[in-house]
């Protein structure tokens, strides 16, 4: 009963074939109309959802927000056209949010523009920086990439803005609903569900597992599906695991996937007492690097957005502290900064010194 109520209102949001997509994965549980991650016995149960809000709202929080303006290098459609095509390079925007050019197309990753990450245009989380580029001065962009629902991944504004500019979305199950209701044509959103892949303009691209949650209300927590992505294109690798806790599936995407020529990392907004299974510390971050066989090790999910309760720069200190011990080759690029994959660079500890 509960899995046919789900259904029925599933409907109006989503084509017949979505709902039978969505209901045929493995993830997917009848009974409650939910997503489901995998079975992980050292998997920790989050504290309540009240508690935590009352705490991140009303609580004391020390050195969350810098104080000092966070370096941004500023982009212009001329470089980025100039940027080689037949190479694959990577800009940090902020967050978890990326511009790709592979092979001299442009894609983008979880791309938030908007200044705040929240349900709410007038309350939430604020971003500490501008963008390095502006919207508007986006190029055509040949794929959009979603790793899950939350606010500070799939924005709303950023959606609106760039729906009938992208030519391609590729999303888990169940978020081609959401892309809908922001005016997103149905025909341009390709699903899926873990270890599905497609082609697309050159790049493969390939769904994978992630320990996550989804929901951008009180009411529909799983009802879509979270997942990690490896985009390959000129015979080189970037893995980006969206938002997810350490887990054994990191292992099984670095066996079947891997290697990565570059891994960006969730590393940032984690809380051992609060969400230990949901979001990963630096030292899991590292872990499930190794664990997908990376060779360039890329902090993503933090320097943004006030998102957790530890300060701001903590996660790439321990992060950098970390590599440095394991001999890692760390990427912590200032937001504007291009990389490309594949091609020597210094890294700059840019936080050092900022309030």
């Amino acid at each position: 009963m509960v899995a046919a109520a789900c259904v029925a209102g599933c409907a109006a949001a989503a084509p017949e074939d979505d709902i039978r997509r969505l209901v045929a994965s493995p993830q997917y549980s009848a009974a409650d109309g939910r997503f489901r991650n995998l079975p992980n016995p050292d998997a920790r149960a989050s504290r309540n959802a009240a508690l935590i809000w009352t705490r991140f709202l009303f609580g004391t929080k020390q050195d969350t927000v810098p104080v000092d303006p966070i370096p941004v290098q500023t982009l212009a459609r001329a470089q980025l056209d100039a940027l080689p095509a037949d190479a694959n390079h990577v800009v940090r925007l902020g967050h978890s949010s990326h511009l790709l050019k592979l092979q001299g197309r442009y894609w983008l990753i979880d791309p938030v523009f908007g200044e705040r990450v929240s349900p709410f245009s007038f309350a939430g989380p604020r971003r500490f920086h501008p963008s390095p580029l502006a919207l508007e001065a986006l190029p055509p962009i040949e794929g959009l990439v979603l790793s899950h629902d939350h606010y500070d991944h799939l924005d709303r504004p950023t959606i609106e803005h760039l729906r009938d500019s992208v030519q391609r979305y590729f999303v888990p199950l169940g978020v081609a609903a959401r892309l809908v209701q922001m005016g997103v044509a149905r025909e341009r959103i390709t699903e899926f569900d873990w270890w599905q892949a497609a082609e697309h303009a050159g790049v493969r691209l390939t769904a994978a597992p992630a320990q996550h949650f989804s929901g951008r209300s009180l009411t529909d927590r799983d009802t879509t599906l979270w997942a990690s992505w490896v985009l390959e294109a000129g015979g080189q690798r970037i893995f980006f695991s969206g938002d997810s806790g350490y887990f054994p599936g990191f292992r099984e995407i670095g066996q079947s996937l891997g290697p990565m020529d570059l891994a960006l990392m969730e590393n940032g907004a984690y809380n051992a007492d609060d969400w230990p299974s949901v979001h990963m510390t630096p030292e899991q971050s590292v872990q499930a690097f190794e664990d997908v066989r990376g060779k360039v090790l890329y902090g993503v999910h933090n320097s943004t957005f006030d998102l957790a309760f530890h300060p701001w720069r903590e996660p790439m200190e321990r992060l950098a502290a970390l590599a440095g011990q394991r001999g890692i080759e760390l990427a912590t690029p200032v937001i504007g900064e291009v990389l490309t994959v594949g091609q020597p660079r210094e890294n700059r500890r840019w936080w050092e010194g900022l309030r």
